[in-house]
């Protein structure tokens, strides 16, 4: 038997309760106990006084494959290049606090499974593989020159996913599934960092979604949509996907149908502004790029904070990839800062990311039972600035982060 014991910081346990000082135990890597003074022998005891104890903390949009990209990169980029790139950012991303993430494509089986079985270090993670798309959509990397490039590079690990009308979808799908998808993930609207879609406009039909989320409940798998139009959020929720991504044009009725149907909204409110600071850098990123980036920054706050008043359902997510990652903890301050407040935030990053997911059962809060996934971080939990400089320890399953034994299986 192994233990360890935080003793002394502010718990923040996720479960919704005010954060009180207070001792974690965790005894072969599950909390056996929370509460103040336990007064507990431990193998090892660690000294959280002046910090917040957190569980581990969520991403529910990332894409390890890429890091900021342009065109130009893109096209310099040796083929297997980026796999071993993704393991520095899979490293960055756990050292951050984040030890649970849902690539939301890119990322193939072999480099879920290196982490799984221990071969590199990484926060727990569930993959969609690739994102189904409309000939023309969000997800179809066809440029006027004629040639086929963008952000996701398919290969025997990684299907095309560009699908037209409900029998194609159905049979897409079962391709996804076969090539090891958690989830499943589908444009119903354009986007931004695609050459040719405008994130105005709603893609594919109700037959096709209602095809794509047969297909997926069959497979016992959750949907999640590219949704930033108006008319193509209402589409997804209509059709039973899970959650929404970005939610950038949401309108009263989008907002509504959410809430009746308890669908949730994961804002990725870091995307356009990576996307605009990496242009004024002097990225390769096309004008049209640029200016669909512009257009969407604002109502996407204005989206959010609605979103939040009503009641939707949050999840924390990032797309990090499309910005640096590491830098994920970036997206609680501005979710706390655009109405969700410190606390809300956080649970938005743990109990309810866990609970998206489908892994509240062992995951995303400090409480008896579940697997010891705890994060340190330097400093009150309502003070949001610097968190990527101020994480004390990262610890999976009892393990702390950067230890011979983290590179072993993961609980």
């Amino acid at each position: 038997m192994t233990s360890l014991l935080f003793t002394g910081g502010t718990v923040l346990d996720g479960t919704g309760s005010e954060p009180a000082t207070a001792d974690v135990y965790v005894v072969d890597g599950r909390i056996e106990q929370v509460g103040p003074s336990l007064g507990v022998e431990a193998d090892e005891v660690v000294d959280c006084s002046g910090a917040t104890v957190l569980p581990g903390l969520f991403d529910c949009h990332v894409h390890f494959m890429f890091e900021q990209p342009d065109l130009m990169r893109i096209l310099q980029t040796p083929f297997s290049l980026p796999f071993f790139q993704a393991v520095h950012r899979l490293r960055a991303t756990l050292e951050t606090g984040i030890t649970w993430v849902r690539d939301a494509g890119g990322s193939d089986l072999g480099l879920a499974e290196a982490v799984r079985r221990g071969i590199t270090p990484g926060p727990r993670m569930q993959i969609a593989v690739n994102m189904l798309s409309q000939t023309g959509g969000h997800g179809d990397d066809w440029h006027l020159c004629g040639a086929e490039l963008g952000l996701i590079a398919q290969h025997p690990g990684v299907p095309s996913a560009v699908v037209d009308g409900p029998e194609e979808m159905r049979k897409k799908v079962r391709e996804l599934i076969r090539a090891g998808a958690d989830v499943i993930k589908v444009a119903t609207s354009g986007g931004v960092m695609s050459p040719l879609s405008n994130p105005v406009h709603g893609h594919f039909r109700d037959d096709e979604v209602a095809a794509l989320v047969t297909e997926a409940r069959a497979a016992g798998l959750h949907v999640m949509a590219h949704a930033q139009a108006t008319d193509g959020i209402k589409t997804a929720v209509r059709g039973g996907i899970r959650s929404i991504e970005h939610g950038i044009y949401l309108d009263d009725e989008a907002i509504d149908l959410m809430l009746e149907h308890g669908t949730w909204l994961v804002p990725t409110l870091s995307a356009p502004r990576a996307v605009l600071e990496f242009a004024a850098a002097g990225a390769s990123i096309s004008d049209r790029v640029l200016a669909k980036a512009q257009m969407v920054s604002q109502i996407h706050d204005d989206s959010f904070r609605r979103a939040v008043q009503a009641g939707v359902k949050v999840a924390m997510g990032t797309d990090a990839g499309v910005g640096v990652h590491g830098t994920n903890l970036e997206e609680v301050r501005l979710m706390a800062e655009l109405g969700m407040g410190a606390q809300q935030a956080w649970e938005a990053t743990t109990r309810s990311a866990a609970e998206l997911l489908g892994v509240d059962a062992d995951h995303g809060t400090l409480e008896p039972g579940k697997v010891g996934d705890v994060v340190v971080t330097d400093g009150r939990y309502d003070d949001l600035s610097g968190l990527r400089e101020r994480v004390r320890s990262v610890h999976l399953a009892g393990e702390r982060v950067g230890s011979s034994s983290t590179s072993g299986p993961q609980a």
